[in-house]
């Protein structure tokens, strides 16, 4: 079976597995992951960039080769080669999991249980719920939710379009090694350079069709593609940044502003700031947005896929 259909069965299949099963409670992948690669860093780390770099070395590239040996061992069977693909995906892609947290917190804030809420917000990312509202609450999570759709599921999807299990694979690890040592603390800020910058350069791709697909799928196009090309650059992500400001313009919100993280505030540049505040309504709007953009990155994984395989063979 050619390369590009073992890609859209067994993707669209992982895919499927993690909109019905969402992530195991146990046993996870990832966290066996996150597992090694603490593991690692206790014997690697100094406070240098090229510790870093090797941690970093080691990490993505022993499971991109695990990948790359998974995906040869099997490449005689196409039945296998799908299976592969397919729980490839599964584990490393994040869109139920996302949604299900954002939609807890959604249903804590309208039955007023603010509270509850903030205790639920570290579940999804990292700021600081305590000195949050309701709104600001709201509008972390669409936030998380519009980030987390390029890091858990669209770059992702464009990784394994790109280089199969091993792509799926090496992505995830990059990113997941991004969240662990990747953040500018005095312990990661030399150690966490080289994991942080892949990150940005992996990320880059998956980002920007996650903010074109958002204008898309969005109940404003125009509005989303203003709020990129007008804010996307002020955001101190290269990648957060085209995602939230189009997110933030498909839903007519405001994003950004004023934050806390680990106790250390952060004053962000508003995007879109013609929009209207967040408000818990706007939650199940981002998860909603989220899973039309998953699909569509789908889609276009496929597509760019058997549109290559199709060039290569005319030219063969």
């Amino acid at each position: 079976m050619r390369a590009d259909r073992v890609f859209a069965y067994g993707a669209t299949a992982g895919l499927l597995g993690d909109l019905l099963l969402g992530d195991p409670r146990r046993g996870h992948p990832v966290a066996a992951f996150g597992r090694a690669a603490g593991a690692v860093e206790q014997l690697l780390w100094r406070d240098h960039r090229g510790w870093g770099a090797l941690h970093t070395a080691v990490c993505v590239g022993g499971t991109a080769a695990l990948g790359a040996l998974a995906q040869s061992g099997v490449r005689t069977s196409a039945a296998a080669s799908v299976a592969l693909t397919a729980a490839a995906t599964w584990a490393v892609v994040g869109g139920t999991s996302l949604a299900r947290e954002a939609r807890v917190i959604g249903r804590a804030l309208e039955a007023g249980d603010v509270d509850g809420a903030r205790a639920r917000l570290p579940h999804l990312c990292g700021r600081d719920p305590q000195a949050l509202d309701a709104d600001g609450i709201a509008r972390a999570v669409v936030e998380s939710v519009a980030e987390n759709t390029s890091d858990a599921v669209v770059g992702a999807l464009v990784w394994g379009a790109v280089a199969g299990v091993p792509g799926l694979l090496g992505f995830r690890a990059v990113n997941t090694l991004d969240a662990m040592v990747g953040h500018k603390s005095p312990r990661y800020r030399r150690y966490g350079w080289a994991s942080a910058r892949l990150d940005d350069v992996a990320g880059w791709p998956g980002a920007r069709l996650t903010a074109v697909l958002a204008a898309a799928a969005g109940p404003d196009p125009r509005g989303a593609l203003r709020a990129w090309r007008a804010d996307a650059h002020r955001h101190p992500s290269p990648n957060a940044g085209p995602v939230e400001a189009s997110f933030a313009g498909a839903l007519g919100v405001r994003l950004g502003g004023t934050l806390s993280y680990g106790g250390r505030v952060e004053h962000r540049p508003v995007l879109n700031g013609d929009g209207r505040a967040v408000t818990t309504k706007d939650i199940d709007r981002a998860v909603r947005l989220s899973r039309r953009v998953g699909l569509l990155a789908l889609g276009t994984g496929i597509a760019a896929r058997a549109i290559v395989a199709k060039t290569r063979g005319r030219r063969s």
